[in-house]
Formats: C-alpha cells, structure tokens, sequence
C-alpha cells in the first residue's frame, strides 16, 4: 500500500478516535487538532521515504504529541503535559489500531455541555468527532461553509473559555447532554447513508455511527431515545445492499428487492425497538424507527401499510416539525390519499427552508408527473442540481425526462 494510500484510509478511520485521545489528555481541542494536522503533514513528508511504521496511529499520536509540547513555553506545563500523555509516547511502538482507548463518546458529551450554544452543538460533534469537514456540515444544515467554520472555531474556544472538563458527565448532567449526542450520531450516520457510490469514507462513517451508538446504549441503559436511536440506524443499515442494483443504479424504497434486505440486522433492529417501547410518550428515535420497522414488515407480508406509516409520521412531524419529517409525511399522505395530499403539506414549509433540500424538490417532482408534468420537470431539475450522487442524479434525470415524455404526447 502506497503511504498516501495508508494516511488517508487512518484519516478516514482513526482520525476521530486520534483526535479524541489527543483532546482528552490535553484538556484542549484546538491544540489537539492542530497537533493532529501537523502529525498527518510530517506522515505525508516522511514515510514515503522511510516507509509506514508498524503502527501508524501509534507513530501520529508520538508526533502529535511532542509537537503539542513543544508549543507550550514554561517549563511546569511542559511536564505535566509530558506525564499526562506519557501512554501516548508508549504507542510509538506497542500500539496497534485498536491499543488505545476510544475517547470519542466522551468527547461528544463534552460537546453537548450547557455552555454551548445548543445549534452548534451537533455540527461541532459532527466535525470533532467524526471527522466531517465544515463544508460538508454547512450543506447538511443548509447554511454558508464560512459561517459554519465561524461557529465552529468560536465553539472551539467557549469549551477553553469555560472550562470544560474533558470527561464523562455524572447520572445527572448526562440527562441534558444525551439529546445531542444522540442528534449528532443520527446525522453522521446519514452523512453516511447518503454516501456517493465507491466513497468509502461515507460507508465507514455510517459504521462508526452505528458503533457509537451501541456505546451509548451501553452507557445509558434502559433510555429509550437510545434504543430508539440504534433501532433505527440497523433498520436503515439492513437494506443498504438493496439500494442499487448490479450496474451500481440507485433503487428507491418501494422498488427494492426485498430479499436482499439483511433478516439478521432487522431482527436485532426490532429487539432494540422492543426495548425502548417503556415509554408513554415516545420520543422522535422511537418514532422514526417505529417508521422503519413498518417499511421493514414489507419483507414478510408482501405489502407496506402506509396507513400505518402515515399515522406515524403525523406523530413524529408533532414531536419534531424537521423539513425532513414532513417531506416525508408528505410522500406517506400521498401513498394514502393520492398526490394532492402530499402537495398539499409540501406548500405548508416555507420556501427558505425547502430551496436547498433535496428531497423536497425530487418529491414534488414525482408527486406533479401525473397532473403537470412541466412543472414536475422543473422541480426535478432542481433535484439534480441539489443531488451529489451521480447515481441519484441519473435515477432523477430519467423520472425527470418521462415527465418531458408526457408534454409531448399531449401536444
């Protein structure tokens, strides 16, 4: 393997766990990130001469760490520095990719604390954490790449400012600190889910995802939104090898071989579901996998009850009014009670908050291909110019020209 082959594929799966360790044993995030940086240049500039060291991760952490101290001038902090990240030097050549510990559920709990601003907090996990870069998130949150990477740094510097201890909140600060976690792990796996064919960064982080959230079931056990949360990220993660077909062409939901849909991973999906069905008022993890498990039974009964899923989504847009649940509530009512149904909800969102959202404009291109084709065509054409996936893209521009089809039968 080429070293630029072996940098990238530790980025793409050691970073978050690299920065972590780092961030936790300094007490500081920015310094950690820039001592990360500054191991990955040296990795770049070294080891295609020298060649890959037995551990990688091991020799970035040794880097990162003494370029972390020797930033630091007086002497007394140079030393407990140097004590607190002694087993950091030890991995120079004892640690494999697995030897060190995994910080990162602790470091999303500090980036859930009550002194950030709440609006921060997911983008900030999203990048720290997992790895996502500013622009990426700022797409996702539908906002200028420049001011998400402004926010960012100034949540950077509150966590200094205020003093935030790099550790796991006590029983009771993990209570108000846990919706965000959870938030952020459901973005990253669907940063994951909406991955471009053949990116396997994408494919590992909708992994990781799944992987933190077992951790924190496993640190919260019995709360239900937890539950919930993994409950729906299995169901999702069972039908990945369904969503193309062999020529690598994206499948939608309703068209999917259901036979290719992994048994195994829903029926762990459900016992997660089980579990967290202990609450009265069930929350919006609960919901949306309730919503999946109900596309899920497709696989045994041949049908899926929309009626059912519709209700569902009436729930779920009461409990979290997103664009997302109501474009898909909307696509649920239009299964019920036909396309003006679905219309209908989708000219109740204001049009900011639909102009960059993807599914939106693909919905109401499909919902408009029997009753106007030509505005469908437009509203299509917004869809794959929003679309990164050149196989979504293609899927869009064949519904796209069967609405073209349709005008000039008619002329």
């Amino acid at each position: 393997m080429e070293a630029s082959d072996t940098i990238e594929s530790v980025v793409r799966t050691s970073y978050g766990r690299l920065l972590a360790f780092l961030a936790t044993r300094t007490g500081d995030l920015t310094a950690a990130e820039d001592a990360l940086g500054e191991a990955l240049h040296s990795a770049l500039r070294t080891w295609p001469t020298r060649g890959i060291p037995d551990s990688p991760d091991g020799w970035l952490l040794a880097v990162a760490r003494n370029h972390f101290v020797s930033q630091r001038r007086r002497t007394s902090a140079r030393e407990t520095l140097m004590a607190s990240m002694d087993d950091a030097a030890d991995l120079t050549t004892t640690a494999t990719a697995q030897a060190f510990p995994d910080e990162r559920l602790k470091l999303l709990f500090i980036c859930a604390h009550p002194a950030i601003d709440p609006a921060i907090r997911t983008p900030l996990m999203l990048q720290t954490v997992l790895g996502l870069d500013a622009a990426r998130i700022a797409s996702a949150f539908l906002v200028k790449p420049s001011a998400m990477g402004q926010r960012l740094v100034r949540a950077k510097h509150k966590i200094v400012a205020a003093g935030i201890p790099f550790e796991v909140p006590g029983p009771s600060e993990l209570a108000e600190r846990v919706d965000s976690v959870l938030d952020a792990i459901y973005c990253a796996y669907g940063a994951g889910w909406e991955h471009v064919q053949g990116a396997d960064h994408h494919e590992d982080l909708a992994g990781e995802a799944i992987f933190l959230a077992r951790l924190v079931c496993d640190l919260l056990t019995g709360n239900p939104e937890a539950a919930g949360l993994l409950a729906l990220l299995l169901h999702c993660e069972a039908r990945r090898d369904a969503r193309r077909s062999a020529t690598g062409a994206f499948v939608p939901l309703g068209d999917q071989d259901v036979t290719r849909w992994s048994a195994a991973t829903i029926a762990e999906a459900e016992s997660w579901l089980t579990r967290a069905a202990t609450s009265t008022t069930p929350g919006r993890f609960q919901l949306e996998a309730a919503i999946q498990s109900a596309h899920a039974s497709r696989r045994r009964t041949g049908n899926t009850p929309w009626d059912a899923i519709a209700l569902l989504y009436q729930g779920l847009a009461r409990v979290a009014p997103t664009i997302g649940a109501i474009v898909s509530q909307a696509a649920a009512e239009a299964e019920c009670r036909g396309p003006a149904a679905g219309l209908a909800l989708l000219a109740s969102l204001p049009d900011d908050r639909v102009s960059g959202y993807q599914p939106y404009w693909a919905l109401r291109g499909h919902l408009l291909s029997g009753s106007d084709p030509a505005k469908a065509a437009l509203a299509f054409d917004r869809a794959i110019g929003l679309a990164s996936d050149p196989a979504i893209r293609l899927f869009l521009s064949e519904r796209r020209e069967r609405a073209l089809s349709r005008i000039a039968a008619a002329r």
